[in-house]
């Protein structure tokens, strides 16, 4: 089975390099793995035992950075792993991914358990995360096996096979961080076959501050976002219409005394166009670009 590993990533090179190093360790390592940048600044050292790949992306996002790595190596890879660029895998992720694919020809995507995650806190230090997945690792030193099917796949850490892939695509109407991407992507990979919680893959997301977009343009985002994949019909009503009453409410009330690590207030504002312009039909998620 040929396993690429994907990354896209935007100012983070030591988080990038840490990756490397994570990959390097893995019990059953990647037949390619692919930093797909849009400068080379970004782009982590080279190591001898995995030989990572550089890609220089002409346009800056999650989605089109993606999709260029997905170009490069889908002709030559079985399956394609997507890691965040503060994901921390435990050494045995690649090896146990591979064994549940060959268990299961019918399981088209897979994403793992994460034992820890700073994204919606202050984030967490490389050792934080690595203490965390040890913890867990030595209390189940051979892994969970819990399955449960799930409607998408957790972006920071999700793999697929080539052949349910095809031409899909992340959607590059999702501009920069390209919220809800992975909820687009991979529901449609049901129309192949079932996607998989599996517990025994674990990791810890950082969570890392740095490289994500303004407040207003994530507050856009959540609604336009939401009300896009609804229309485009990618995604279920109950998936998605929380997302357009759960978010104002959230960042109405934290803004009142918001978190230090997080803008509230620009994300509130940001909620708060969006609404406008869904309620008068010019709503689009492009417009974070003109924010």
């Amino acid at each position: 089975m040929q396993i690429t590993v994907i990354v896209a990533t935007l100012g983070r090179r030591k988080e990038a390099d840490d990756l490397v190093q994570d990959l390097a360790n893995q019990t059953r390592r990647p037949d390619r793995s692919i930093f797909a940048v849009t400068t080379e600044a970004d782009a982590p050292d080279r190591h001898p035992e995995i030989d990572n790949e550089t890609l220089i992306c002409a346009t800056k996002g999650l989605c089109a950075q993606r999709n260029a790595g997905i170009a490069q190596a889908i002709d030559s890879s079985d399956v394609i792993v997507f890691f965040d660029d503060d994901f921390v895998p435990h050494p045995t992720y690649l090896a146990r991914l591979e064994a549940a694919f060959a268990k299961s020809e019918d399981v088209v995507g897979i994403t793992g358990l994460v034992v820890a995650d700073g994204v919606c806190g202050p984030g967490l230090s490389r050792q934080q995360a690595v203490t965390a997945i040890d913890a867990h690792a030595a209390s189940f030193p051979t892994g969970i096996p819990r399955e449960t099917e799930v409607f998408g796949l957790y972006g920071c850490n999700m793999a697929m096979r080539t052949s349910a892939l095809k031409t899909k695509r992340f959607d590059e109407r999702l501009p920069l961080y390209g919220w809800l991407e992975d909820l687009d992507l991979t529901n449609r990979l049901l129309e192949e076959g079932r996607l998989i919680k599996l517990d025994r893959l674990i990791g810890a997301h950082r969570g890392v501050k740095a490289g994500r977009v303004s407040g207003i343009r994530l507050g856009y985002s959540q609604i336009a976002n939401a009300s896009y994949l609804l229309a485009k019909g990618t995604t279920t009503r109950s998936q998605l219409f929380g997302h357009l009453v759960k978010y104002p409410m959230i960042n109405a009330v934290r803004s009142l005394k918001p978190e230090p690590f997080v803008d509230r207030r620009g994300r509130l504002r940001g909620n708060l166009i969006g609404l406008v312009d869904l309620a008068r039909g010019k709503s689009k998620p492009e417009r974070i670009l003109e924010l």
